[in-house]
């Protein structure tokens, strides 16, 4: 790992790496030294930055899930198969119960909470928790990892955004399975109400239906949707932070640091 030196602006960044240190602990490395500015460092305080500018905390989306969902979002943009207008990021944590508002779109461009509701999972998931995922067809399971929005059409649950799964084998068959974002009247207090939990979808990340045309409308143009949920065998290539890193964080610009 390179190291950034200190130079001139020794006291400056002594204090900057304390506010680090303080503020947020790198899930990626927790063993960080405490007298070296990082690349990685600074990338976890850009990541809190957000995090905190956009009172995240407060709406209940975890920071090591954020700091996932993020870290996709800028290796994905890398690729160049997100919209370069678009700083839009969606996330889904059903790690957290379908009784909990567990959606968040996130505006990057202006660290700035747009919107944070409920979102249903697939019906053999799990009732209020969902447990288990799936990519293979009819298996009526949500399907964990990184999104990209395709386009809007019209279809048997009215106004629909069509996805494409970005994680080979884990949502690659999103788009044949119909995996789609729509609104759904069971994804409702009401439903809450009377069963426990939300009702549930065939899969697709389903949202209220009076939110639909807003949530449609938000995330659609190729922006990232990151479904996060505990399962030991995923992985994503896209979940680098050091590739992520070396993307966000200019080593021999100073001005970043000012700016974050």
């Amino acid at each position: 790992m390179r190291k950034y030196l200190l130079g001139g602006a020794g006291l400056t960044l002594g204090v900057l790496t304390l506010t680090i240190l303080i503020s947020w602990i790198p899930y990626s490395n927790r063993n960080l030294p405490e007298k070296i500015v990082t690349q990685d460092s600074l990338y976890n305080l850009h990541v809190s930055k957000i995090y905190y500018a956009a009172h995240l905390e407060e709406s209940g989306l975890r920071p090591e899930v954020f700091e996932k969902a993020l870290t996709g979002f800028y290796n994905l943009k890398n690729t160049g198969k997100v919209s370069a207008e678009k700083s839009i990021l969606t996330v889904a944590d059903f790690d957290q119960n379908s009784t909990k508002k567990r959606l968040w779109i996130i505006d990057l461009a202006k660290d700035s909470l747009l919107l944070n509701t409920w979102v249903a999972h697939g019906s053999r998931s799990g009732d209020d928790l969902a447990t288990r995922f799936s990519d293979a067809t009819d298996s009526n399971e949500s399907s964990l990892g990184f999104y990209i929005t395709g386009e809007i059409y019209r279809g048997k649950h009215g106004r629909s955004l069509r996805l494409d799964g970005m994680d080979e084998g884990y949502n690659s068959n999103a788009r044949r399975r119909s995996i789609v974002v729509h609104g759904a009247p069971y994804v409702s207090q009401s439903t809450i109400n009377e069963l426990g939990r939300l009702g549930r979808s065939q899969g697709c990340p389903a949202v209220p239906a009076e939110l639909s045309e807003k949530v449609i409308n938000t995330i659609e143009g190729k922006t990232v949707i990151f479904i996060n949920g505990s399962h030991q065998n995923y992985f994503s290539k896209y979940l680098d932070s050091h590739l992520a890193a070396n993307i966000i964080v200019p080593m021999q610009d100073s001005s970043f640091i000012a700016k974050t």
